[in-house]
Formats: structure tokens, C-alpha cells, sequence
């Protein structure tokens, strides 16, 4: 077991644990992809980590492409308004598109992104999320495709997952202490 980060409480997926659900995640598009050459494309910052893992353990052609949004709210929750950073540099229409996620929490962003996207006649738009956050009483706007793993409503960070970019680079995912960001 990995040594924790003192600001960190508890783990809730070790780097095993990861590349368990990176693996099945990755078969599990290269087995529904086998035909296809998808784009897979992530959403920066945070899925970067995931994305890097996952399209290695994707065995079908893929292309790979970027983009960058940042959306309004009060900090800890989405308003579901966008403004996009960077956009795409391929052309997808015609295309397969993944979507990868590092967390789906609203989903309110990633709705947004996926319609933005579909304006743009690609042959399919699907989401990978790495984790799907259970919020009580909240449903997601958004149905992955492919889901890696379920974690609590507390404060995720580690794996790419960050709190005022700090964070990301822990090779676990782990529950920040409250005490951090409050």
C-alpha cells in the first residue's frame, strides 16, 4: 500500500486497483471499437493521467485530440455554462468519438460538450468516466458508456484529480481531508 499524502484521509482506489479498471475499460473499447478508428478525445486538465493509461491498454486503431473548457459556477459546483479553451484540431465528422472523462459528477459540462460535438456530425459520441461520482438524490445528465468505478461524495483527488492544482500527480485516488479546502 502506497504511503498516504498527509493531506489525504483515505484511498479509495490504490495504483493496483487503477490499472485493474484501466485494463477492463481498455478491452472493453477495443472489443466495442474493433471495426472503428476512434478519436479519443480528453478533456483537460484532469483526464490527461487517465487518458495516457487507457489508450495503452486500447488494442483497435484510435486517434487521440484535446480539448480544454472551463465552466462558470461558484468553484465547487458546475453551472453547466461553457467556454471553450482549446478546441479540437481534427475533423470529426464521420468519426467515432470517445470522450474521456477523469470524473462525472453533474454532467452538466460534459452534456454541453457532447451536444457541442454532435453539431459537428461524427458517426457517434460516447463517454469513458473514469469514476462517477454518487451524489444522493443527484443523476448524472449524462449515461457513460463505459464507467471505470463509483466513488462517495467527498472531495476525489490523485490520478489527475486536483484541488487548486495540486494533487494530481498521487498514483492513488484518495479523499482530501476537509480541513484542506475549507
Amino acid at each position: 500500500m502506497e504511503a498516504l499524502h498527509p493531506d489525504v484521509k483515505e484511498t479509495l482506489l490504490s495504483e493496483d486497483e487503477i490499472r485493474q479498471i484501466v485494463a477492463r475499460m481498455g478491452e472493453e473499447i477495443s472489443r466495442d471499437y474493433a471495426d472503428k478508428n476512434p478519436l479519443v478525445v480528453a478533456v483537460l486538465r484532469g483526464a490527461v493521467v487517465f487518458m495516457a493509461d487507457l489508450m495503452r491498454a486500447i488494442d483497435c486503431p484510435i486517434g487521440i485530440d484535446f480539448m480544454a473548457v472551463s465552466s462558470y459556477g461558484d468553484g465547487a459546483k458546475s453551472s453547466g455554462v461553457v467556454r471553450i479553451v482549446k478546441d479540437l484540431d481534427t475533423k470529426i465528422e464521420g468519426r467515432d468519438i470517445l470522450i474521456v472523462e477523469d470524473i462525472l459528477d453533474s454532467g452538466l459540462t460534459l452534456s454541453y460538450l457532447m451536444e457541442l460535438l454532435r453539431g459537428r456530425g461524427p458517426a457517434s459520441v460516447e463517454v469513458a468516466a473514469f469514476l462517477v461520482k454518487d451524489v444522493p438524490g443527484n443523476t448524472p445528465a449524462v449515461k457513460p458508456r463505459y464507467v471505470g468505478a463509483h466513488v462517495p461524495d467527498e472531495f476525489i483527488v490523485g490520478y489527475g484529480l486536483d484541488y487548486a492544482e495540486r494533487y494530481r500527480n498521487l498514483p492513488y485516488i484518495g479523499v482530501l481531508k476537509p480541513e484542506v479546502y475549507r
